[in-house]
């Protein structure tokens, strides 16, 4: 998170360590999740779900661009800075993210992911197998939250 600065990810402020515990110091969200904002409105505007889908994907394309893949992209994960737009999303929960230059060893967890969001190519990656799948697992995931919309 620390090598994020993008306008539609979740700001981190500072870090602080205890001998028990991390704190992360966030930015401040007030709208919500964006699933609880689908079951409120049963339809979006084409114009408003184009909106949402630009910020999104330009997000998704910035974190990639610094060689992180999220992993995890699903409706909770995305928060709403406002409860009214739904095009001012912020991408958040970079606890399952990795990097794509890391061999595959270094990576704690290889299957990871939600039920329904989560890639192909995740599910089937197997244990010992030569390289590990990219960041296109991202891609996959927004297009199922874009059919969700």
């Amino acid at each position: 998170m620390r090598k994020i600065n993008h306008k539609n990810v979740i700001k981190l402020f500072e870090v602080y360590e205890t001998t028990n515990s991390i704190y992360l110091v966030i930015e401040l969200i007030k709208g919500g999740e964006l699933m609880k904002k689908i079951k409120e409105k049963s339809q979006y505007s084409f114009l408003d779900i184009q909106k949402f889908m630009r910020n999104f994907l330009d997000a998704l394309y910035h974190i990639h661009s610094k060689k992180i893949m999220h992993r995890d992209l699903k409706p909770e994960n995305l928060l709403l800075r406002t409860g009214d737009n739904i095009s001012d999303v912020l991408l958040v929960d970079f606890g399952l993210s990795s990097f794509t230059t890391l061999n595959p060893a270094e990576i704690i967890f290889k299957r990871c992911g939600t039920p329904g969001f989560v890639a192909p190519e995740i599910l089937a990656y197997k244990d010992n197998q030569e390289g590990i799948y990219d960041e296109k697992c991202d891609v996959f995931s927004a297009g199922v939250i874009f059919y969700l919309l």
